[in-house]
């Protein structure tokens, strides 16, 4: 039978890791209090027993003895004194950890200079490890000339009692490791704050991908009603006012208007439903998605201007090339510009005028060309040096394909809207 102590060891790691991030917390909120907890341990430590027995050595052996006697027994005045030079400076350990360092430093060269050894003195390795963790690293050489050369002296003051070498190997190898914990702790630090920089990073482009894929998911979605509720709500307008003159005059005409309508908008509604449905997620089931259809194409450019022309205006289309075997997204693309030019031609044309529409679909040398120019006014209606949504979405759909759209006044009147795509395939692609 086997034992699993994995069950064990889980929580325990995790409560020591729950109450070291809120030791962590609690230090941040109140850092004074960790620094004042460390002084007031090692106080409690290696300060309280050199005071409790000094002086005392009655029950020592020969060897204490005789290790106290090589060195100078300080008054408890000057033992107080000296404790507090070393471990008073801890509490800036921290925010000065170079200060802090110094002046223990100092403090434990004058008194191993007057030949008096403390148990405080571990103050020093405890500033040594602060400065490595907590200070510049450009100041660790000069610190560690420092901490040599007290160790030095340290060993050459206990030679009466211990070998100089033994001394330098013990002191060396303990400020050896206090150094070495500084700079593991401090590397371990900063690459928790690189990870921790590194997710929010992350996070942060994750959701600026989100925002700009819906926003361009926003952008196709209105360009795509744009083009279906605009065209087609000009077709049955136009129908309806040519309707309601014919009414008295023609009422076949009429009849005649009303039914393009009712065709005009069930049409709108079909193509509303395919952009919206589309938008959904599918439902269970074989029958649950919406109901698709193909995208336009330039063989729907007849249906599309037989509308125009049951609208009122003469519609002269021709086109050159083999337009029919161009890819389905480049298809699509011109029949949105021809919808929307000849939109803009139902809105801005007097139709009453006998406006002719000239639209142009030309494939040559690796360019597709969509041309559509009619004789009504010169300029359309509306704001001066503003572009509508329309112009916009016919050189967003246009620039898909490395084109351009142009529009203006064309020569001896009226207006002229030309779009160039290139049709040259991509490098990857050949």
């Amino acid at each position: 039978m086997t034992i699993d102590d994995s069950s064990g060891t889980g929580p325990l790691v995790a409560r020591l890791s729950r109450g070291g991030q809120r030791l962590r917390q609690a230090d941040r909120a109140h850092p004074w209090v960790l620094d004042t907890g460390v002084v007031v341990l090692v106080f409690l430590m290696f300060c309280l027993p050199d005071l409790f027995h000094h002086g005392d050595g009655d029950g020592d052996g020969d060897r204490a003895r005789h290790f106290r006697l090589a060195f100078t027994q300080l008054p408890v005045a000057g033992m107080l004194a000296v404790q507090v030079g070393l471990v008073l400076p801890l509490l800036w350990r921290r925010r000065r950890p170079e200060v802090a360092f110094g002046v223990i430093a100092a403090v434990f060269v004058v008194q191993w200079a007057l030949g008096a050894a403390l148990r405080a003195d571990v103050a020093l390795f405890i500033a040594l490890y602060s400065l490595t963790l907590h200070g510049r690293l450009r100041r660790l050489p000069w610190a560690c000339g420092v901490m040599a050369g007290a160790m030095t002296l340290v060993a050459v003051r206990v030679s009466p009692v211990v070998s100089v070498w033994d001394a330098l190997f013990f002191l060396l190898s303990t400020s050896t490791a206090a150094l070495a914990l500084g700079l593991m702790v401090r590397i371990r630090r900063a690459q928790l704050a690189g990870l921790r920089e590194r997710a929010a990073q992350l996070e942060i482009e994750r959701d600026q991908r989100s925002r700009l894929a819906t926003a361009t998911e926003r952008t196709r979605v209105a360009r795509e009603m744009h083009d279906i509720v605009g065209h087609n709500l000009s077709v049955i307008i136009t129908l309806a006012d040519a309707g309601a003159y014919a009414t008295d005059a023609a009422p076949e005409r009429g009849k005649e208007a009303l039914r393009l309508i009712g065709d005009t908008g069930r049409q709108a509604l079909g193509e509303l439903r395919r952009v919206l449905g589309v938008l959904r997620e599918p439902a269970d089931g074989p029958t649950g998605g919406p109901e698709l259809s193909p995208q336009p194409g330039i063989a729907d450019l007849d249906a599309l201007c037989a509308k125009v022309r049951a609208a009122g205006l003469e519609v002269v289309y021709r086109t050159s090339g083999d337009v029919d075997a161009l890819d389905g997204g480049v298809q699509l693309t011109v029949y949105r510009i021809v919808q929307e030019a000849l939109t803009n031609t139902l809105k801005h044309a007097d139709t009453d005028a006998g406006t002719r529409v000239h639209l142009a679909v030309l494939a040559e040398d690796g360019r597709l060309t969509v041309r559509v120019q009619d004789t009504g006014r010169s300029a359309p209606a509306g704001p001066p040096n503003e572009e509508g949504h329309g112009l916009v979405g016919m050189r967003e759909r246009a620039a898909l394909y490395g084109g351009t759209v142009t529009a203006g006044p064309a020569r001896g009147g009226g207006w002229c809207v030309e779009a160039v795509l290139d049709l040259t395939p991509e490098d990857g692609a050949r």
